[in-house]
């Protein structure tokens, strides 16, 4: 609402492109965007016209619904899967994602995906098989390993310090 607001007052027509994406319909004065740039920094919000950072947003926000917020993990290719949604070859978001945020996307994603076995393991409604199964790894043991090349701790180890933080939480 409050971006809509902004927009207004600057005399500015959009139209609503996607969540967290506006365009805006004419030809933006310097001093209107700065203004806006100015106004939207005050709310914590950013103005992304950089052609390059709006696509690695795209990208991190297409990875990021796609691990945790979606109940199934895509079984393509998480290549293919970029691809297709956001109509580019993949080679071309590689190469830009690694040029701006200067980790690989396939880095990216294994950290979300390590992010989202975290909160499974907390949840504690899901053995380490399931949740194996359920991230799409090959194994128990590759998601023990990645887990524990990203955090130093093995996934059941990580486990019982919730336990622990529980139990002496309740000795209060």
């Amino acid at each position: 609402m409050m971006v809509k607001e902004e927009l207004k007052k600057l005399g500015l027509n959009y139209v609503i492109v996607e969540l967290g994406m506006i365009e805006i319909l004419e030809d933006i004065k310097p001093s209107q965007r700065n203004q806006l740039k100015i106004n939207l920094s005050k709310s914590g919000l950013e103005l992304l016209d950089n052609k390059k950072n709006i696509l690695i947003e795209k990208i991190k926000n297409v990875i990021t619904e796609m691990i945790h917020y979606s109940d199934k993990i895509p079984r393509v290719n998480y290549s293919e899967y970029l691809s297709e949604k956001l109509g580019y070859d993949y080679t071309y978001l590689a190469n830009t994602f690694s040029e701006v945020k200067g980790i690989t996307i396939q880095q990216f994603i294994i950290i979300h995906k390590i992010e989202r076995v975290k909160e499974l393991l907390i949840y504690d409604e899901l053995n380490l098989t399931e949740i194996s199964y359920k991230m799409h790894y090959s194994s128990v043991a590759h998601l023990s390993s990645q887990f524990k090349k990203i955090t130093g701790l093995t996934p059941t180890f990580y486990r019982k310090l919730k336990d622990k933080r529980k139990t002496n939480l309740e000795d209060l």
